[in-house]
């Protein structure tokens, strides 16, 4: 029960609930029933009122009276509650699906000891307790089953309302505007200068979105200005867990961990720190020239650049519990960020972009974090190419995207699934550049003398074999054919070997 809100804050929010109404959808106040089966089911009914409602949190508070919302005190400690053996928050929480952000606090107001417990609106799935989806009705807790309308309510809310647009924060002033956002760097991100006072400040960030008048006048701080420019992730309790992490481990395999790192800033604020830190992490080669010693790294940095924001970027934010995370080994560089991809992997590099958060990507390229036209896998492709390292692997676990760099590997070293995923990626880099793979420009690509013509066809034949290329024209002869991927030619004319 720790908490990040200042005793100040805590006190005006219990009198503004005081205040409110005596039947209000999103906040229940009681005294001391603490009974953990009816905190649960009112978590359920609070969270999916909220979001019904358009609020970011919803609240159960202990201490007030519920008839006339006067302040009584309470004798509820959610640290000293348990179920059994186990605390009452981790037993709320094991029973709440989707999991979701809610925080319990305690704060004396007027002599008076009052317990909040916030609730963080339900987003994309009404929330269930124990298997079991509740709904507010007035002051009333009902099973949301018995009320279709207000189902069929909750998933158009969820259908129409983008991640980037639900509140992180509400009813904060200009000053903790101010002191949450970095919006130094919102300005010199966009190479703007800073304007001269705190008005025209925070209409620059109210116009793209960052933050938005609330109904009294205050502010609400939206998750797409959180994401980008918060100071602290930390500080808001539905992205806690959206932190970027950087793992260094000793050797190929996660048994040691040798630094990690929680890059807390906004992913916009944040984004040139972070990459400095991971390049520091690299491992690298000393190249000796004709007067000097010079250090390369091993993994071309502008391919680390750009799957790191794509990362950043294209995550499924409603994923809960989990994070953007870039692992480094002295072997490969894994980056993974939750959410199934939205395209096959086999089409990362030609497939026109798509995004799940379009205002977020919007606002990343016009800080020239991303790329603006869906060209950072050919990105990647070309560098490694250049550097020639062993092709980068993209795939999907269940419920996330994985992209791998792989450190330099002598072809002979090369395994057949690596030899064939390096011809397909050539083969579709060369396309998407209206250029077609050829038995000359493999030898190229992956270090191959001229004279070794055959091995170079050795591996076009592994490929065409494996169904990911196809030859160009089968009718030409073996030295002047060239390759396409599999996807660019109709099915019926596929076929041949190489």
């Amino acid at each position: 029960m720790t908490s990040d809100r200042s005793a100040s804050y805590l006190t005006s929010l219990v009198r503004e609930l005081c205040a409110l109404p005596r039947e209000t959808e999103w906040v229940e106040f009681k005294v001391d029933d603490d009974h953990p089966q009816s905190i649960g089911e009112y978590i359920s009914a609070l969270a999916n009122a909220a979001a019904l409602v358009g609020k970011a949190s919803a609240y159960l508070v202990w201490g007030v009276r519920n008839a006339d919302h006067e302040l009584v005190g309470t004798n509820f400690d959610p640290l000293a509650a348990r179920v059994g053996n186990e605390p009452l928050e981790t037993w709320l929480l094991r029973l709440l699906e989707p999991k979701l952000e809610f925080r319990f606090f305690s704060v004396i107001v007027e002599g008076q000891r009052v317990v909040l417990l916030e609730i963080t609106r339900a987003a994309r799935h009404p929330v269930r307790f124990s298997g079991q989806e509740y709904i507010r009705v007035g002051s009333s807790k009902k099973k949301l089953g018995a009320f279709p309308e207000k189902e069929r309510g909750l998933w158009r809310i969820f259908d129409q309302t983008p991640f980037e647009e639900l509140l992180a924060m509400e009813r904060v002033g200009d000053d903790e505007v101010l002191r949450s956002l970095d919006y130094p760097a919102y300005f010199e991100l966009l190479e703007q200068p800073l304007p001269t006072n705190r008005d025209g400040i925070l209409e620059a960030l109210a116009a793209d979105g960052l933050i938005r008048r609330g109904s009294a006048g205050d502010w609400d701080i939206t998750r797409l200005g959180a994401m980008l420019f918060a100071r602290n992730l930390e500080h808001f309790p539905a992205l806690r867990r959206k932190p970027a992490r950087v793992i260094q481990y000793r050797g190929n395999d996660r048994t040691t961990a040798l630094r990690e790192q929680v890059c807390i800033e906004g992913y916009a604020c944040g984004f040139a720190g972070m990459m400095r830190y991971i390049s520091g992490l690299l491992p690298a080669n000393e190249v000796v020239g004709q007067a000097l010693r010079t250090s390369v790294r091993m993994f071309p940095e502008i391919a680390v650049r750009e799957l790191v924001a794509n990362a950043l970027i294209h995550q499924d934010f409603f994923c809960t519990g989990a994070g953007p995370l870039i692992e480094i080994f002295d072997d490969r560089i894994e980056v993974t960020n939750p959410g199934d991809p939205l395209v096959d992997t086999q089409r990362f590099l030609d497939t026109p972009p798509r995004s799940r958060n379009e205002t977020l990507a919007s606002l990343m390229r016009r800080f020239r974090i991303c790329e603006e036209r869906g060209s950072g896998i050919d990105k990647v492709v070309f560098q490694i190419e250049l550097y020639q390292l062993p092709a980068p692997l993209f795939e999907s676990p269940e419920g996330f995207t994985r992209a791998v760099l792989f450190a330099h590997k002598p072809l002979g070293a090369m395994d057949k699934a690596d030899r064939v995923r390096a011809c397909y990626l050539h083969a579709c880099l060369r396309y998407v550049t209206r250029v077609p793979m050829t038995n000359a420009s493999l030898r190229q690509r992956l270090g191959i003398a001229d004279q070794n013509i055959a091995t170079a066809s050795r591996l076009l034949g592994e490929a065409v074999e494996a169904g990911v290329i196809v030859i160009a024209d089968p009718e030409v002869g073996t030295r002047s054919r060239s390759y396409l991927p599999f996807w660019a030619v109709p099915r019926s004319s596929r076929g041949g070997i190489a």
